[in-house]
């Protein structure tokens, strides 16, 4: 089996990366966890890749100033020089230029804290209690230029529980980023994913409800 190669890119502690180089220990894993990359050189997830033998990078934004389509250069040819087929995005803090994501298309993925298309942004656990929304979770996406609005490959949730704390709730959604993440990418790796008419489709099937591949987690 040809493993697909893949880049993570962090901005901190890469608590999705470390998710997903689990997973891809796993020889029957159709993706290898060959580079990460972080646009801090602080980031504490850049250790927990050294310490896995994973190759790592520094792309450091502070660097470029205002000049978004420099920096993309410089990370282009960081993902050039390991020969990447696929980018996950795990707390990466930096907005793409539609150039990069364009280059991406349908490569490119992202995790975010909340059932897209609700709570778009930061704060979204926050946000999902002073609504008081009865579910909440996590979403994993195809990247696209508009930010949290590509297509979804699989969700996962949690009940929102009426003395739940931004840190509690957090806490469990973490948990279920932890295992959709390594899902949608190995479904992206196999092929099994395609988008038609900006929806993906597992092998064919619409998948409306992501319950259907993760189970509710509390």
């Amino acid at each position: 089996m040809s493993r697909k190669h893949v880049a993570v890119l962090i901005s901190g502690r890469g608590s999705n990366m470390a998710a997903l180089i689990e997973a891809a220990k796993d020889k029957n894993y159709p993706a290898e966890i060959v580079l990460v990359v972080s646009n801090r050189p602080d980031a504490g997830g850049l250790l927990v890749a050294q310490a896995d033998g994973i190759a790592t990078e520094v792309v450091d934004h502070l660097k470029f100033g205002k000049d978004r389509a420099a920096f993309e250069r410089a990370l282009q040819a960081a993902l050039a020089k390991h020969r990447i087929d696929i980018v996950c995005l795990a707390g990466f803090m930096r907005l793409l230029t539609a150039d990069f994501v364009n280059q991406w298309q349908n490569r490119l993925l992202n995790i975010h804290p909340a059932l897209l298309p609700a709570f778009k942004g930061l704060d979204t656990h926050k946000r999902a209690l002073e609504a008081g929304v009865k579910i909440h979770g996590a979403t994993v996406h195809f990247v696209v230029a508009e930010m949290d609005s590509g297509p979804v490959i699989a969700q996962g949730a949690v009940s929102v529980r009426d003395d739940d704390t931004e840190a509690a709730l957090s806490l469990r959604v973490l948990g279920v980023e932890h295992r959709i993440y390594p899902l949608a990418l190995k479904l992206v790796a196999e092929g099994r994913v395609r988008v038609m008419d900006g929806r993906c489709l597992i092998d064919g099937v619409p998948v409306p409800d992501s319950a259907q591949l993760v189970p509710a987690a509390d």
